[in-house]
């Protein structure tokens, strides 16, 4: 099986420092295999995304070697999958419309002795499970089967979370108009081929999500590495929401040496771009056969 990864930005702004670091790592990772690597701009939170930020990013990723394999998808462009495979789980009765709001769900939650703060996942109660309820359909939602989900990370090793009670039937189609991202994420990497995930830390928790979709759509099952954060000066993940910095790529060695220290790489005594990006394949080879402590 040929292996074939992907990097997926959010074109919410330009690359980061810790952008770069997943970018790199799942590039490393596809060259080490033999593989195709591939871009995928995930826009499909439209609202978020800045004007001119995808054609940013690509021309980040350029500077710095990474090129990929096939012209870049946009999640913008494949409504019509999204529909598909929602329509594939009502008919299989694994997703269904919901009426609740965001009050709705927080007062039903409280009525439970359940409080949300702000940051913390909101547990969809399943108010919506047996039927609306005169209500009408906002959002449709996943229906999770009850169980912990368990799954390997290469890095991380074993993983688990009962998905049905951490974080509920989770939504598919928002009330907005717009496709979710699990969906949207789960459904183009079945189109795209993609055999290995290689993302941030950050996103490990949404693994088990994508596993109950996987399964309910019959589609298979990457294989997962999740890759250390980049951290800010307050101990946070390094985003573009606390105010992280563009990339500054007037020397993108200088870039690409500070993101491999970040994922473990030892120093790389190439000077040129294309030399020290081949000196790292080899090097992630071989840290990849090494087994984890």
């Amino acid at each position: 099986m040929v292996c074939v990864g992907r990097f997926a930005p959010s074109p919410t702004g330009p690359l980061h420092a810790g952008s770069l670091v997943a970018a790199l790592a799942s590039w490393l990772d596809a060259r080490a295999h033999g593989g195709r690597w591939l871009v995928r701009i995930e826009d499909v939170d439209r609202p978020r995304c800045v004007p001119g930020a995808d054609a940013l990013i690509l021309q980040q990723l350029a500077a710095c070697g990474l090129l990929p394999d096939e012209p870049p998808w946009w999640q913008s462009q494949r409504d019509a999958a999204y529909a598909q495979a929602l329509q594939a789980l009502l008919a299989r009765q694994r997703a269904y419309p919901c009426g609740c709001t965001r009050k709705d769900i927080d007062m039903a939650l409280a009525a439970r002795g359940v409080m949300h703060t702000r940051f913390a996942e909101r547990p969809y109660p399943g108010t919506c499970r047996d039927g609306l309820h005169g209500k009408p359909a906002r959002a449709w939602r996943f229906r999770c089967a009850e169980g912990e989900v368990h799954w390997h990370d290469r890095r991380l090793g074993a993983c688990t979370q009962d998905v049905a009670q951490e974080v509920g039937d989770f939504v598919l189609h928002r009330a907005d108009g717009l496709w979710a991202y699990q969906l949207a994420v789960v459904v183009d990497d079945a189109a795209q081929g993609i055999t290995d995930v290689v993302r941030g830390e950050d996103l490990a928790d949404n693994t088990p999500r994508q596993l109950l979709l996987q399964r309910a759509l019959g589609v298979a099952t990457p294989r997962y590495l999740h890759t250390p954060l980049v951290l800010g000066a307050d101990g946070a993940k390094l985003s573009k929401q606390n105010g992280a910095l563009p990339l500054d790529l007037t020397d993108p060695l200088l870039a690409l040496r500070a993101a491999a220290q970040v994922l473990g790489l030892p120093a790389l005594p190439a000077t040129t771009v294309p030399d020290w990006l081949a000196a790292a394949v080899s090097a992630w080879a071989g840290m990849m056969r090494t087994p984890n402590p």
